[in-house]
């Protein structure tokens, strides 16, 4: 299911802005330093279906990609609106130009590298098999032949197609899948650990088994060739790498267990 202040000039940054953000307009003001700073925005799109990394709190979207999304746009010196989509509308939406782009515990995978260009990562996660406490199934090898609920368009989506005789069963959101194996209508979930982890707290005789399905890397995904807020964006990862700031974003929604 993450996260040398930038100083943007003029001509640049304005230039980049208008490049980056789709049709958000953006202008520009005068310092009393004399120089210029962005007045401009950018739109991200998530599917807030995915504690800890987005979900809703009240009316608001919170959470890992929330925060470091909002950390970034700091540093650029723009304002950001998050919408809220589905999973499988998030890369269509960047593609187009609704959108500039699109944090949302998204793995870094060939299939999606042809589509859109991905930050540098920010963040290491994996995909996890949820059961029903008791369950035959054991290690994920035990999934062959069985029900396997997935959400819509995640990587846990694409990899449960390897399964050998497997029956994938395609929800749009993760907890309708969780949902499902309570009520016996599936026999896993495969999903992201964190999430997972929430799931499994909040729905009793659900357990995660201890080996993971697999191993993955998350990032930002941006339209294809928009290098200029590619780089702008890996230079604030960066630095919020370096000062610690995303660790404690991070250390903010994920406690140790």
């Amino acid at each position: 299911m993450k996260k040398n202040v930038i100083a943007m000039a003029g001509v640049a940054c304005m230039a980049a802005l208008l490049t980056a953000c789709a049709g958000s307009g953006t202008k520009t003001e005068t310092t009393a330093a004399g120089q210029k700073e962005s007045a401009g925005k950018l739109v991200m799109v998530t599917n807030a279906e995915f504690p800890p990394y987005e979900y809703y709190d009240k009316n608001e979207i919170v959470g890992i990609d929330a925060d470091i999304a909002r950390a970034i746009a700091d540093k650029l010196g723009v304002e950001l609106d998050i919408e809220d989509m589905a999973f499988d509308s998030l890369i269509p939406a960047v593609q187009s130009g609704k959108a500039d782009f699109t944090a949302a515990g998204m793995t870094v995978n060939e299939d999606r590298k042809k589509n859109v260009d991905f930050t540098d990562t920010y963040a290491e996660a994996a995909q996890v098999i949820i059961v029903k406490e008791g369950s035959e199934i054991k290690t994920p090898d035990d999934l062959t032949g069985k029900k396997i609920g997935v959400q819509t368009g995640t990587t846990g989506d694409i990899y449960a197609d390897d399964i050998e005789n497997a029956e994938v069963n395609r929800y749009n959101k993760g907890m309708e899948a969780v949902m499902a194996l309570s009520q016996d209508k599936i026999d896993a979930v495969i999903i992201d650990r964190e999430p997972a982890k929430v799931f499994v707290k909040e729905n009793a005789g659900l357990v995660i088994l201890d080996e993971a399905f697999t191993e993955e890397e998350y990032a930002i995904a941006i339209k294809k060739g928009n290098k200029e807020l590619l780089d702008k964006m890996n230079s604030a990862i960066k630095e919020l790498k370096e000062s610690g700031e995303l660790k404690k974003i991070v250390d903010k929604y994920i406690t140790a267990e």
